[in-house]
This record gives structure tokens, sequence and C-alpha cells, in this order.
């Protein structure tokens, strides 16, 4: 169900899906996305391929090879927001180091955590079948994981919930945030 863009009227946002791997990010970013009329952009498109294989042969990426992906995932905001146009992206966004890079202060970028308990998330990694990030990496992402606090205003979601579920917990989050705003 793809409803009318005037469902969030307001200024051009970004909305950051971030969590750790199986949390659903793309699910859940590609249903919202069509649900309000928004770009989506899947944020593992922008990892280097040597990432990608770092990954696959089960080493968790360190900082330095994140910096560039990070990179790529801000310049995609930042050209969102040049042309006017609302999106979402997915991006792990584990570090507040890493979520400041991208959201780089901007009150237009919003953070979405999907939440998720350890246990849950490793079912969902191991049903999960063609995906570059192997299971035996999940431990290292919930070690990098700082969960967002107060002071960066995430929306935060519970994903032990149906993806409609989800999508209207954060609809009705961003509509509450467009009317105290207004």
């Amino acid at each position: 169900m793809t409803a009318a863009p005037h469902l969030l009227p307001g200024p051009p946002t970004i909305l950051v899906m971030m969590g750790v791997s199986g949390t659903g990010k793309t699910t859940v970013g590609e249903a919202l996305a069509r649900r309000i009329g928004w770009t989506f952009q899947e944020g593992d498109d922008f990892h280097p391929a040597a990432n990608i294989e770092k990954m696959k042969s089960g080493k968790p990426l360190d900082d330095a090879d994140r910096a560039p992906w990070l990179a790529k995932v801000e310049a995609w905001i930042g050209d969102q927001l040049a042309a006017g146009r609302s999106g979402v992206i997915t991006c792990s966004a584990l570090k507040r180091a890493y979520r400041e890079a991208i959201v780089r202060g901007r009150a237009d970028v919003v953070v979405v955590y999907l939440k998720g308990s350890e246990p849950l998330i490793a079912q969902r990694v191991a049903k999960r079948r063609g995906h570059f990030m192997p299971p035996s990496l999940l431990d290292s992402q919930f070690a990098a994981l700082e969960e967002p606090g107060p002071s960066e205003h995430p929306i935060v979601v519970d994903v032990d919930q149906p993806v409609e579920g989800q999508v209207d917990d954060i609809v009705g989050a961003l509509a509450r945030r467009r009317e105290d705003a207004a």
C-alpha cells in the first residue's frame, strides 16, 4: 500500500534505519518508504567490494573499513536533502561516532533504531539465506553496538512485532515530531 505523499507533510527528512544485522532494516525500511512515498536506499549498496568480501569471510569490519562506506551514506543523505527529497536509508550505524558522521548534527536526519534481543536476532540471522553477513559476525555486531541515547533523539522500535506494526510505530512517532515542531 502506497500512501499519499501528504501523509507526512513537512520539510524534507531522512530516516536512517539502524541496528545490528538481522533486525530488518531493509524489510522495514522498504515497507516504510512505500507507505509514505519516500525514496528508499539500501545502505549496504555503498560498501566497497573489499568490505563485502571481508564480511563474507567471517571477519568483522573495523573503523577504517567503515569510513569510506559511511562517507557514501552521508553523501547520499546530503544529496537527498539538497534536492529537497525525503528518504529512508539503511545503515547499521552501530557506534555513536558512526551516527555522528552521517547525521552531522542535522535535525532533518532522524535515526530509527530497530531494537531486538540477541536471541531473537540470532534466530532471524540463522534463517536468512543469500546475505553476505554470516551469522558468526552477529556477536561482533552486538559487541560494537552503542544504543542511541536520548540526546540523539532516536525513534526506537521493537522488532519483536510484525513489519506493519513497526512501520505504524515509525510513522506515528514521526507524525508526532512534526506536530510538535509546528
